[in-house]
């Protein structure tokens, strides 16, 4: 740790910019600050995320700062706490949300016509997909399955950018073609 009687230049030199002072303070009360951090929020990621947290504020503020006392820490172990504790509400809102979005994506009822319909939906596009052929098949794997761009299907398929486009194309007429006869 720093003595405490050179906090005040290294504050006073780090206030006017510079970044050695600055890193010469970040070395000295890193651990006790992430300590600090773990202690509060009890998990090591957050606790890392906190702590850098903490600098990175500690370096916009130490301009504006009139250092009270002899460290830094306890200027330091404020702005640990602030940031600990807007983590864990941010955590909590995130938690209430995913619950909320959870509730919200449940069906109030099971329609079970409907999904025979759709099982059956996907049995009858299943069944035209494996009677493509081998390239077919594999564009629209890539295409309409993985999510792939024209021209990154055909570099991975070692064809042109028009064949991709235009096989898929017609791959997907006869899907929906299949999909209005079963219907």
């Amino acid at each position: 740790m720093s003595s405490d009687s050179g906090d005040a230049a290294l504050v006073a030199s780090a206030a006017s910019g510079s970044e050695h002072a600055f890193r010469t303070l970040y070395r000295s009360y890193v651990r006790p600050v992430y300590w600090l951090a773990h202690g509060l929020l009890g998990n090591p990621a957050d606790a890392e995320d906190v702590t850098q947290e903490t600098f990175l504020v500690a370096w916009r503020k130490i301009p504006d700062l009139q250092l009270q006392g002899e460290s830094l820490l306890p200027w330091l172990a404020t702005i640990c706490r602030f940031q600990s504790a807007n983590r864990m509400r941010a955590q909590r809102r995130d938690r209430e949300n995913t619950a909320a979005a959870a509730d919200e994506t449940l069906p109030a009822t099971v329609n079970v016509e409907q999904q025979v319909i759709d099982g059956e939906l996907a049995e009858r596009i299943m069944r035209e997909v494996a009677g493509l052929s081998p390239l077919d098949r594999d564009i629209f794997r890539l295409c309409a399955t993985e999510g792939y761009a024209y021209l990154a299907a055909a570099e991975e398929l070692g064809v042109e950018h028009g064949v991709v486009r235009n096989r898929l194309s017609r791959i997907r007429m006869k899907l929906r073609t299949a999909v209005k006869e079963s219907t």
